[in-house]
């Protein structure tokens, strides 16, 4: 669908929307089938693209697609995909290794990354164009290639503010992945961006912190408490699940991890939509302090490092 035309936009935000797949246990099955194939595929191109050092899309697919298509059964535009996602992993190590994201060249994290192929996990997310994926918006279902043919009819859930950003700014591929026993479609929308409002009267000042998690010039302070309740009460039941170490409570952990972080987002969610409510309402800009490396340039005891995880410091947009 296309973009429609905003009034005085400039550039366009690119967006993630997610939503959530309902399918049959026949749909689930044919999905499943097909990421695991994709997957599977993806890393055997990998391991071709570390051992003959071809890691640009085009070199690569003359080693690949040809096998790919006929071992796994791919269509051309899913062994394509296959083989960009390869390209486009080997990019974000490059990239990685280069900015020391995985520690110094003779530390372990950085040989272990460097010196193997990446491997693919059998859920991990698969790109899907419009050729093989289209929205029926309205009817809140989608119909997605797979192994076994084009499978019509998936149901898919989404809040109605998701909703209609996807039908109007959704643009280019959606990425299939599954996570925790649930489908997902990550779906990339295009807004356009409006012009900056320069009438503007001065600017609300934001300190971020730990005890409170941001507090205002005009003296509004978002309390931190919930938060780190939550974390202390979480960390404590995980070390209790971990010390104790039976197949139940190997279940619970799994059920419940990145439920922290899925806390911590919303809160921090929520807190930044009232922060740019109360600037919009007053006619201000948003100052924020900065705290670019913050997390590299400070020491922290154990006990303080999970308070200071990423996320937890900067309110969410």
């Amino acid at each position: 669908m296309p973009v429609p035309e905003v009034p005085g936009s400039v550039t366009g935000v690119k967006l993630v929307v997610q939503v959530k797949l309902l399918p049959t246990p026949v749909q689930a099955a044919a999905l499943e089938a097909t990421l695991h194939a994709c997957n599977e595929a993806a890393s055997w191109a990998s391991s071709v693209a570390f051992e003959k050092d071809v890691k640009r899309n085009f070199a690569l697919r003359e080693h690949t697609y040809d096998q790919i298509k006929d071992q796994w059964g791919l269509g051309a535009q899913a062994a394509q995909h296959v083989i960009k996602k390869t390209c486009d992993a080997y990019t974000t190590l490059k990239a990685n290794l280069k900015a020391g994201n995985l520690g110094k060249p003779w530390s372990k994290r950085y040989r272990r990354a460097a010196e193997k192929p990446v491997v693919f996990r059998p859920g991990g997310a698969q790109p899907y164009d419009d050729r093989m994926l289209s929205w029926q918006i309205p009817d809140r279902t989608v119909s997605i290639w797979t192994l076994h043919g084009r499978v019509k009819g998936v149901a898919f859930t989404a809040s109605p503010e998701h909703l209609a950003r996807l039908a109007l700014y959704r643009k280019g591929e959606s990425d299939l992945l599954h996570r925790d026993g649930m489908w997902f479609l990550n779906a990339t929308c295009e807004i356009p961006e409006a012009e900056p409002d320069t009438g503007t009267e001065g600017f609300l000042g934001i300190d971020l912190g730990i005890v409170n998690i941001a507090t205002t010039s005009d003296g509004q302070i978002m309390a931190g408490r919930q938060l780190n309740r939550g974390r202390l009460r979480e960390r404590a039941l995980r070390q209790k699940l971990q010390k104790k170490n039976t197949p139940s409570a190997k279940r619970r952990l799994k059920k419940r991890r990145r439920k922290e972080a899925r806390r911590a987002k919303d809160i921090n969610h929520k807190i930044a939509k009232h922060v740019v409510a109360e600037a919009e309402r007053t006619g201000r800009g948003i100052g924020l302090e900065d705290l670019t490396g913050i997390r590299e340039r400070v020491r922290l005891r154990k006990p303080q490092r999970a308070t200071h995880c990423p996320g937890t410091l900067v309110p969410g947009s």
